[in-house]
């Protein structure tokens, strides 16, 4: 699973901001995701922004004190150089509509459209892909939206709802007002295939009204079968009865809220784990390529230098080098070129 997080599609604007056209007047975004990306391109260039649908209707964002400047203060007829960005592009779809839309609308302007992530290097829909993200793929910003949730594992506290307090953990009346009344944080809007929790199975009917309550969808709610806190406390099972479902399940992504236990899920299961505090997926090996191409993601751009398959292979040498030392790196090497 490829995965971006909000702090990615930041990095991938700032080190593509020499692609953009240096005289653009304008940041609009195609609604939803494509806001964010507007958002964050016009605060670092700062630039004056708008969303799709105001820009077709002259309107466009007022700004704040602090980076003002008279250039924030045109109106939407006074653009000339408009760049229409959104987050990525897959099928087209929502980038021809977008064009579609400015087409008609008739606006005299010199038009750039670009996407922060693309699954090539170049889309006929786009004028400028800013970082190449293959599928299977999954943001910070759709991961609860994804078609993908049908094959994942996910945690109920953390994810789902606030964890319980201390107050609330009792193992007893407050610990089930806490269930019932528990405050939902990442809502699903399609089916999860499989709620592992470390929650005890006696809770099971106020968790399974919990979720109906807030309608979300599951085909399993997987529980832990032990007779109190004291016991799972006692046998500290948390993670390695998620890892034991999880490594057994057809399940390609567990979600998980904390990151131990997102650490000991992964390298018990030997299968990624998202987790939810970090927005960072964690690999059961930590010597694999995708989990040195994470690390070269959160790197300097004098050691990332990913926009090229060249490129990507230096910097994950790099990496490599750094965090192994010679000796390591060469045995890394061996393991790689090993026959099956």
């Amino acid at each position: 699973m490829h995965y971006r997080s909000i702090s990615d599609m930041n990095d991938a604007i700032v080190r593509n901001l020499h692609r953009l056209p240096r005289d653009i007047d304008l940041v609009v975004g195609v609604p939803r995701s494509g806001i964010l990306a507007a958002t964050l391109l016009s605060l670092t260039a700062n630039i004056p922004m708008t969303d799709l649908d105001s820009f077709l209707a002259g309107k466009i964002y007022t700004s704040g004190v602090t980076k003002r400047r008279a250039a924030l203060d045109r109106q939407a007829s006074d653009m000339r150089k408009v760049l229409v960005i959104d987050d990525s592009v897959s099928g087209g779809a929502a980038m021809r509509e977008a064009r579609s839309r400015v087409e008609a609308a008739g606006i005299k302007a010199d038009f750039t459209f670009a996407a922060v992530f693309g699954l090539l290097p170049q889309h006929e829909e786009t004028d400028i892909v800013l970082e190449v993200v293959p599928h299977p793929r999954m943001f910070q910003w759709n991961f609860m939206h994804h078609k993908f949730l049908a094959q994942c594992c996910v945690d109920i506290d953390g994810v789902l709802c606030l964890d319980p307090t201390e107050a609330e953990n009792d193992d007893g009346p407050a610990y089930e007002k806490f269930l019932s009344e528990a405050l939902p944080l990442f809502g699903p809007t399609r089916k999860i295939g499989w709620l592992v929790t470390s929650r005890l199975e006696r809770y099971r009917a106020l968790t399974e009204a919990w979720l109906a309550k807030h309608g979300i969808e599951y085909d399993k709610l997987i529980m832990l079968d032990l007779p109190s806190k004291a016991e799972r406390q006692r046998l500290g099972v948390h993670g390695s009865f998620k890892a034991d479902f999880y490594r057994k399940s057809d399940a390609i992504l567990f979600i998980e809220s904390e990151h131990q236990q997102a650490l000991k899920i992964a390298k018990l299961s030997g299968k990624p784990v998202l987790c939810v505090e970090t927005h960072v997926i964690n690999y059961p090996d930590a010597l694999s390529l995708p989990a040195l191409r994470q690390t070269a993601r959160n790197l300097p751009d004098r050691l990332q230098e990913i926009s090229s398959p060249d490129g990507r292979k230096t910097a994950i040498k790099t990496v490599a080098r750094t965090l192994l030392g010679e000796r390591g790196y060469e045995t890394l090497k061996s393991r790689v070129k090993r026959p099956a």
